[in-house]
């Protein structure tokens, strides 16, 4: 193995004792760029843009042409005029500016509603559910459940996984003995769904038969009828509700629904659309000794988030962003990629979810990808237009001995213009490791990381959530302004990466805003010195 390459802090060891080392340094985004993924974000680029176009230019040029052919105009009589500021509106000019009102009063018919992130709310469970690390080791010891070398081993993994003490845990699986029953898994997604929902419909003054659209994706727990179905129970929503419940899309799932909800959002009009995301540890607590799949145990907490989305003109004022743009990555047509991630049965027939030794480079390969998806995106316009220009020269002039151009995708991550269009960084709390290694490779500061180093640390990983807990630490410490640029990125089982950039439109408020952050009650005490972890060469 390359001597430059660094592996995790421990073995795992499965069944048959083979050692499994988990990759922990990801690959150079810089190096060995794919150009198929630079044209698929270009692709994403032209789809916001031609609109555009069409509005403003055609409808120009239809215009002029219609007024050369119906009045003889010639050219430096058109300037002439143009100069003395004088036209007579005759009939076939009076025809050619209803024909140009007609196609922008067709585009602005046509075109793609603004999205608006209105408010969102964390949930935050009760005081008596706070787990500190002393008291989780010793609930694992008294259950009685795991063998010696398994306690050892989980022992390790919390002193070095970035939790601090007083992330949550739910009740069924603090009860002792624990009573992990559909019953109490239940209690916990109705607490924490109904609790961030309660919170965002008191926070926007929504009533909650005024939503037209819910999303809701939880991995794991996925009873019948579905947790949309309970919320549609709960809240007595309308009949005609359009509702979705997504399962098994893993801690990147929360970036599906919004991508989801932004698509309904486009094809009915003057709509809220609520999305929930969360996760059920209750019935998916590993009581097992293979080490692979204890790793859930020590890092998964209880949270969950609620986000309203509008398409509303009348809610700009009161927004907080709107979405800029959504990219996703799926690499589940890979095998390595799609098993990396896989919820199975051990030995003794105790059902847990498994990480493969290939793990962190997989999901190293999704990150790029979908990097370089979006960077086209944020790149500044000189690289983009050399781009453009030798794609014209290779496929409509068809010039062979011109090489394809990658664009210098360090000017979009590395350096002042990517830290400048982008603003915040909310990257999935799914481990101190996968932290420090993105800090490593996108060259961020310790106060880019800080809100999900912080957010680990305090409530740990809470899936498909975390991101939002993310984002409520950079509003609550007053750093988001006006303008402001956030990237949201998370990666999960399938294998998936995905992408979302928000846009602040107006400045957030700390003081009075506090309902639905969770941060309310601790925020002074962050942020908290977190080791970054020590590798050691393999």
């Amino acid at each position: 193995m390359d001597k430059e390459r660094l592996t995790a802090e421990m073995d795992f060891k499965d069944s048959s004792s083979a050692v499994i080392k988990i990759r922990r340094r990801l690959p150079d985004f810089l190096q060995s760029v794919k150009l198929k993924y630079v044209k698929l974000g270009y692709g994403y680029s032209c789809n916001s843009t031609t609109s555009l176009i069409f509005a403003l230019v055609v409808p120009l040029l239809l215009f002029l042409t219609v007024q050369f052919q119906l009045t003889d105009l010639k050219l430096h009589r058109f300037s002439r005029l143009w100069l003395n500021h004088t036209v007579q509106l005759d009939t076939d000019t009076a025809f050619g500016l209803i024909v140009l009102l007609f196609l922008f009063g067709l585009y602005w018919a046509k075109r793609s509603p603004t999205i608006y992130l209105v408010d969102f709310a964390c949930y935050k469970p009760e005081k008596q559910q706070k787990m500190a690390v002393e008291s989780f080791v010793e609930m694992l010891e008294t259950s009685g459940r795991f063998e010696e070398k398994s306690l050892e081993f989980q022992r390790r993994i919390l002193s070095r996984a970035g939790l601090g003490d007083e992330t949550y845990l739910p009740k069924g699986v603090m009860t002792r003995p624990p009573n992990l029953s559909m019953k109490e898994a239940r209690l916990e997604a109705e607490d924490v769904m109904f609790g961030a929902l309660d919170a965002l419909f008191e926070k926007t003054g929504v009533n909650p038969r005024d939503v037209d659209i819910l999303v809701v994706n939880c991995s794991l727990f996925n009873p019948t009828p579905s947790l949309s179905a309970m919320i549609v129970n709960h809240y007595k929503l309308r009949t005609d509700i359009k509702s979705y419940n997504l399962g098994g899309m893993g801690c990147s799932a929360g970036l599906i629904s919004i991508d989801l909800a932004k698509d309904l959002l486009k094809a009915n009009p003057n709509s809220y659309a609520v999305v929930v995301s969360t996760e059920n540890l209750t019935l998916n607590w590993y009581f097992g000794n293979d080490r692979p799949m204890l790793l859930s145990n020590c890092i998964f907490r209880m949270g969950g988030a609620a986000i309203l989305l509008s398409n509303k003109s009348s809610d700009k004022t009161r927004s907080k962003y709107k979405l800029v743009h959504t990219v996703r990555t799926h690499k589940g047509a890979d095998d390595k990629s799609y098993n990396c991630v896989y919820q199975r049965e051990d030995d003794t027939g105790k059902v847990g979810v498994s990480l493969a030794r290939e793990l962190m480079a997989v999901a190293g390969d999704a990150l790029k990808t979908n990097i370089t998806t979006l960077g086209p995106l944020v790149l500044p316009f000189s690289e983009q237009l050399m781009f453009f220009v030798t794609l014209v020269r290779r496929k409509v002039l068809k010039a062979s001995n011109v090489k394809p151009y990658i664009p210098d995708f360090k000017l979009a991550f590395e350096h002042f213009y990517f830290k400048l269009a982008i603003d915040h960084f909310c990257i999935h709390a799914g481990g101190r490791a996968i932290l420090d290694e993105l800090q490593k490779t996108l060259q961020l500061t310790e106060w880019h990381m800080e809100p999900s180093r912080m957010t680990l640390h305090r409530f740990g990983n809470t899936s498909s959530s975390s991101l939002w807990y993310e984002l409520a630490y950079a509003e609550a410490k007053g750093r988001v302004v006006k303008g402001d640029r956030v990237w949201q990125i998370a990666f999960g089982s399938g294998f998936k990466c995905n992408s979302a950039v928000w846009k602040a439109v107006r400045d957030v408020p700390v003081v009075g805003d506090w309902q639905g952050n969770p941060w309310n009650d601790s925020l002074h005490h962050y942020p908290v010195t977190v080791p970054i972890s020590i590798s050691t060469s393999s």
